[in-house]
């Protein structure tokens, strides 16, 4: 609940027993929620507008609590904290609540999250978003700010059978009560948290955490998207860490850096990576990125598929037994 002119945003975090982590923000104001989706172009600008219109709160400190267990912590410069800790007793697969609190001024400001501990199973999924699920236009500005600000999220064009594609693979050598764990990687804001988790449950994509990028004002709008080449690699590299035993598949587009950051993971860690997808959306990057591709293959044996359409990356997903 938000009191004394802060809130506490949590988002889904992940981990396991000995390796849990929740992340959020410290804010002066709680965020606007939308309640009601028009298809009006000028409504979803001032929404989306509005979203950027936020003021985090650095150094806060905080209290997390899990179960019977206690962490203290603080935000950091630009108001984004994360707690990560080892559970003192065992946690079973699935979504578990997380409270965390701010004190300010003799006010006590609490929010609760979940994290989500995925069962044992063989593999993992790391998906991209932005070219990747949703058609974004990353490589030009103008229109990537076009798809965002003029489209909720019930409107927000995906790619066609994405979502069969993603629903597929979650079941992939594994049963119904045991789905595969989704981390979706992206170079979008944390402002845009909850606009992405209602685009991904309208379209029944996998429920899974979220990895996004620095929170930005409004005067950073016409940044936004942007992010660094190793800021992506170093938070696919730390749920790779935190699940030493699984094997992952890894999702992406020729956009920006993708084929890059997961050549170089799959490179370092052949035997962690099972299949390599990137989607084929930028012309000037496709034969750079079918070499990538080739290279990785030929170098390590990963499966790789460089895809058009969602369709392509079924049958392939097919033809190498990922999925039935």
């Amino acid at each position: 609940m938000a009191s004394n002119n802060r809130y506490v945003k949590i988002y889904h975090g992940y981990g396991h027993a000995h390796d849990l982590q929740v992340f959020g923000h410290v804010l002066a104001d709680r965020p606007v929620t939308r309640k009601k989706y028009s298809s009006s172009y000028f409504a979803n600008i001032i929404h989306l507008l509005r979203l950027f219109f936020v003021k985090p709160i650095p150094l806060a400190p905080l209290t997390l609590e899990f179960n019977s267990q206690t962490v203290n912590g603080k935000s950091e410069t630009d108001g984004f904290f994360k707690f990560e800790w080892a559970a003192e007793g065992d946690v079973p697969a699935g979504w578990h609540e997380v409270a965390v609190a701010h004190q300010n001024d003799g006010a006590t400001i609490e929010n609760t999250g979940e994290i989500f501990v995925p069962h044992i199973t063989q593999f993992g999924f790391i998906s991209d978003i932005d070219d990747t699920v949703m058609v974004s236009h990353s490589a030009t500005i103008g229109k990537r700010l076009r798809a965002l600000f003029t489209a909720n999220p019930r409107t927000r064009e995906v790619f066609p059978d994405v979502g069969e594609h993603y629903s597929l693979l979650s079941m992939a050598h594994t049963e119904p009560e045991a789905p595969n764990p989704f981390f979706y990687v992206s170079s979008s804001e944390w402002n845009l948290y909850d606009y992405l988790l209602e685009v991904f449950r309208f379209n029944k994509l996998p429920e899974g955490a979220f990895l996004l990028n620095q929170i930005k004002r409004w005067y950073q709008l016409f940044k936004t998207g942007k992010t660094t080449h190793e800021g992506k690699l170093l938070r696919v590299l730390r749920i790779l860490d935190a699940f030493p035993n699984q094997k992952f598949i890894l999702l992406g587009d020729s956009t920006q850096s993708d084929p890059a950051i997961y050549h170089k993971i799959a490179e370092k860690y052949p035997d962690r990576i099972h299949a390599v997808y990137i989607r084929n959306v930028h012309k000037p990057k496709e034969e750079a990125t079918r070499t990538l591709l080739n290279d990785l293959s030929n170098k390590t044996g990963i499966q790789c598929c460089f895809f058009i359409h969602s369709n392509e990356a079924i049958a392939h997903s097919r033809s190498i037994g990922l999925i039935d």
